[in-house]
């Protein structure tokens, strides 16, 4: 599997609790950064991986930002882009199962080991392919 992983400042320590989780587990990470806590602008990095991931260079996405909801509210703006803010693993396992996301997006502001908990369970949850889903 190939992910897009991108962030802003407010995502920094999130994303830096993810890495080590995504590097071991043999899963091949295009990171876009940001790379420090200078203040960066999060449609940068929703635009980066929305166009990977239509381009078909990516298979999924994983974005974070203080909130989340700046980074859903931009990759959603490109077709087939299908972004789910998940503050838990429940809602991670429903917007896999239910509407087959492909873009994880993370607040900078939850606890990290949440945070891989939620990305583990998004990355190994498949869409469940029933009928009322897949309409």
């Amino acid at each position: 599997m190939k992910l897009v992983l991108g962030c802003d400042h407010g995502g920094l320590a999130i994303r830096q609790a993810l890495l080590p989780f995504l590097q071991t587990h043999g899963i091949n990470v295009c990171d876009l950064g940001t790379f420090d806590a200078s203040p960066s602008d999060y449609p940068d990095f929703a635009i980066e991986a929305a166009e990977q991931l239509v381009e078909g260079r990516a298979d999924a996405g994983i974005l974070i930002c203080t909130t989340g909801v700046g980074m859903v509210i931009a990759a959603n703006r490109f077709a087939g882009v299908r972004a789910a803010l998940c503050e838990s693993v429940a809602t991670a396992v429903k917007t896999r199962t239910h509407n087959n996301a492909n873009v994880l997006v993370l607040a900078g502001t939850m606890d990290p080991e949440v945070a891989v908990d939620i990305a583990r369970t998004f990355l190994e949850t498949p869409f469940s392919q029933e009928e009322r889903h897949a309409r």
